[in-house]
């Protein structure tokens, strides 16, 4: 914990109770802004506690230093954040009844997590509601559909809410073309082949495609679907399709080479490979659900690499297993970790193969854990210094207020 007194930055001797009471009233222009901050929370104790909620990383955090998102590693952010007189605390304990994330985040500060998708602590509501120092809410990497916006933005004065935007665009884009080619090459069951000893060309090659020539469309065109497009136009596709309530700019299509479609059942229909990269809001929950599936040209691809929920489970794996779309894969899954009974783990097409379904990894890979621990130190450092000059592109909410349109079209509380 924070000793009970505070360093002066100038003498580097510890200041009285009354010292400290009296620099903040009377010396305003000769304390650092994080001073003033610290002194405005409810228990000295508490003063500038930031907590930590991210996976366990086990044997694997000592065998490689740069797997920054762990708990063991706290995105090695630990000298710095105790250099600025602040105290850290990471868990991985989160879900159990009395969790270490629950006692800890009453009298934190600042919490930092993982996306909902890897290891997050939800802030919900009522986690929210006995909150009651909280007042910055980071996600190390992208994606906030593990806080409660609507309640955030109405507690403490509003909670500011950001995450580390374009932090592993690149990474999910490469492995979003990647999953495309293993399922239209028929990669996994070929390796297999090999594998098991056996050697049948046939077998393997009666489901082997080309992307060239084909139709291909993401839902959603932000940066990540952008960047999914840009990476396929080297493949000569018939054509590159995309739908999304907010067009890229008319130069953005003629340089990539694509279109946008009003409609989604419009477009689905056409495509060959469905690509979904849509964040997850009230309308985009189930919206890959049978009917939608059914819609979809047969023999098609479904790829997400998005939020799990956004596809209906068993409707996706009932069409791989009928034959009606020829390959499903993708790293998102709902819940996660995805329980052994989840039909995406198993499913396959008549002919075998057809499944590209790994953990969630492609927005993790090492170069991308080093952009988004850069990225939280960055927002710290806005918050901790008192200018909240936060990158514009990381907010989501902040003074009680959406910044962005990202999660839906969010009218201000």
């Amino acid at each position: 914990m924070v000793c009970r007194y505070f360093v002066s930055r100038l003498s580097g001797r510890p200041l009285s109770l009354h010292v400290r009471r009296t620099a903040s009233s009377s010396l305003p222009g000769r304390v650092s802004p994080a001073f003033r901050r610290t002194l405005l929370t409810k228990s000295w104790v508490n003063q500038g506690k930031v907590l930590m909620v991210l996976y366990p990383g086990g044997q694997h955090a000592k065998d490689q230093p740069d797997l920054l998102g762990c708990v063991e590693n706290e995105l090695g952010l630990r000298k710095w954040i105790e250099g600025q007189g602040h105290t850290l605390l990471s868990t991985a304990d989160k879900d159990r009844e009395g969790s270490e994330f629950d006692k800890q985040l009453e009298d934190a500060e600042v919490i930092v997590t993982t996306p909902p998708v890897f290891h997050p602590g939800y802030l919900t509501a009522e986690r929210l509601s006995r909150a009651k120092n909280l007042r910055l809410a980071v996600t190390a990497g992208i994606g906030s559909d593990h806080v409660d916006l609507d309640a955030a933005n109405k507690t403490n004065g509003g909670i500011t809410v950001a995450e580390i935007t374009g932090c592993n665009v690149v990474s999910v884009a490469e492995h979003v073309v990647m999953t495309m080619l293993i399922l239209m090459k028929n990669f996994v069951p070929a390796h297999d082949m090999i594998r098991q000893g056996r050697w049948d060309v046939a077998e393997v090659t009666k489901n082997n495609y080309d992307i060239e020539d084909k139709v291909v469309g993401t839902v959603g065109a932000g940066r990540i679907g952008e960047r999914v497009l840009r990476r396929l136009a080297p493949f000569h596709c018939k054509e590159l399709l995309y739908f999304d309530y907010q067009p890229l700019t008319s130069e953005v299509e003629k340089d990539i080479g694509c279109r946008r479609v009003e409609s989604l059942e419009e477009m689905v229909a056409q495509c060959d490979i469905v690509n979904i990269e849509c964040p997850l809001y009230a309308e985009t929950r189930g919206l890959f659900n049978k009917d939608l599936i059914a819609k979809m040209k047969r023999g098609a691809y479904l790829i997400n690499t998005a939020r799990g929920a956004i596809v209906d489970a068993e409707a996706a794996a009932d069409a791989l297993k009928s034959g009606r779309l020829r390959g499903v894969g993708g790293d998102v899954w709902f819940p996660q970790p995805a329980p052994q009974d989840n039909p995406l783990r198993y499913a396959e097409h008549p002919w075998g193969g057809g499944n590209a379904w790994v953990p969630h990894m492609s927005g993790t890979s090492l170069d991308a854990q080093k952009r988004y621990a850069a990225g939280v130190k960055t927002v710290l450092e806005a918050y901790f210094s008192g200018r909240e000059d936060y990158p514009p592109e990381d907010l989501i909410c902040h003074k009680g207020e959406y910044v962005t349109k990202a999660y839906g079209r969010r009218q201000k509380v």
